[in-house]
């Protein structure tokens, strides 16, 4: 545990590294706190916060540059932070512009605005469930040997797929066996649908195998929609300047691989995790620091809202704009799924 004085002079440190990024003298943190103490007095706490691992410097007489964990301690010590009022209205009067109940909008927007506010790159996924839900089918024929699957997933989704069975089959046929199989799996996940293949005929279970292959593509993380803004920003910092580095980081984002290395919060809808340099847990990532939110409907469909930036972040901004983003597109979501919630809060 660092004393107030120390914590105070960590933070000045920090602070000031955040907005210019330049290494922190003495001198600097005195003008900038008006701190009633000598300069030998402070220059011995940076010693001692440089001891602890919490600052960098490379020699005794050099600005500090804060370390992961001197950014760690200052998140830790930020507490709760909102939104400033007039930033809330302002979103949430941009996200009332957008026609209504418009996901890709919503989305599109949520990323764009982040993005701006916050001067890093941001990405939004669609939200989705865990597993998705077999809803509803239907059969239609085509023609004698072909038919087409019209499957109805969790969050109203449809997937349609062509099939070719090896008799021929009436619509009559095709509705009776898309009735049977709608009353078996309705409500099921993917998984849960395998126990239940034993009473199926053969055309039943060629239909059963098509209709688990497209459940099983539809949860596949890879197919997962994002919105992504801001890249120029991120690759526009000075940390940056190295070619290798933004090449890593276009590529994690293009190839929609970054949220696969990041340990995503659990689905409450709003708890705000911050990663920090090498706490991400894969080395490609380690040069950066994340911000990242899931929202939606736990239950549901749960989305993510990431920033991804330099160690050298806003964190204070940052965090209270994906936090009132998250408030945000969990209450939207809930309307277009028709599950208003007592648990969600009106952000405004």
């Amino acid at each position: 545990m660092l004393s107030p004085r120390a914590e105070t002079i960590l933070k000045s440190i920090v602070g000031q590294y955040i907005a210019k990024a330049k290494p922190v003298p003495s001198q600097s943190i005195m003008d900038n706190y008006e701190l009633k103490l000598s300069s030998a007095t402070i220059r011995n706490e940076m010693a001692h916060l440089e001891q602890e691992g919490y600052i960098i410097r490379a020699h005794p007489s050099a600005g500090s540059i804060p370390s992961d964990k001197g950014y760690r301690c200052y998140v830790e010590s930020l507490g709760d932070i909102k939104l400033p009022l007039a930033e809330q209205r302002l979103v949430s009067h941009l996200f009332h512009q957008v026609e209504k109940e418009v996901l890709d909008e919503w989305l599109n927007l949520a990323a764009t605005l982040i993005a701006q506010m916050v001067h890093n790159a941001a990405v939004v996924t669609i939200p989705k469930p865990k597993s998705c839900q077999f809803k509803h089918l239907e059969l239609v024929s085509l023609q004698d040997y072909m038919g087409l699957i019209i499957l109805v997933l969790s969050s109203v989704k449809i997937r349609q797929q062509l099939v070719t069975f090896s008799q021929v089959l009436s619509q009559e046929e095709l509705t009776a066996i898309a009735n049977k199989l709608t009353g078996l799996y309705s409500g099921l996940t993917r998984p849960q649908m395998s126990p239940k293949d034993a009473a199926l005929t053969p055309v039943e279970q060629q239909i059963t195998d098509s209709l688990t292959r497209i459940m099983e593509d539809e949860d596949n993380p890879e197919h997962e929609r994002q919105y992504t803004n801001g890249l120029h920003f991120t690759i526009n910092q000075p940390e940056f300047s190295h070619g290798q580095r933004i090449l890593t980081l276009i590529e994690l984002i293009e190839q929609r691989n970054l949220l696969k290395l990041v340990a995503l919060p659990e689905p409450t809808g709003s708890e705000v995790r911050v990663i920090i340099g090498k706490e991400n847990r894969t080395e490609a990532i380690q040069d950066y620091s994340i911000v990242v939110s899931q929202y939606g409907l736990p239950d549901e469909a749960i989305g993510t809202i990431c920033v991804i930036g330099p160690t050298r972040m806003p964190y204070a901004h940052t965090i209270a704009t994906v936090d009132y983003l998250s408030l945000l597109l969990s209450r939207l979501a809930s309307r277009l799924y028709g599950k208003e919630t007592s648990s969600q809060t009106n952000p405004n």
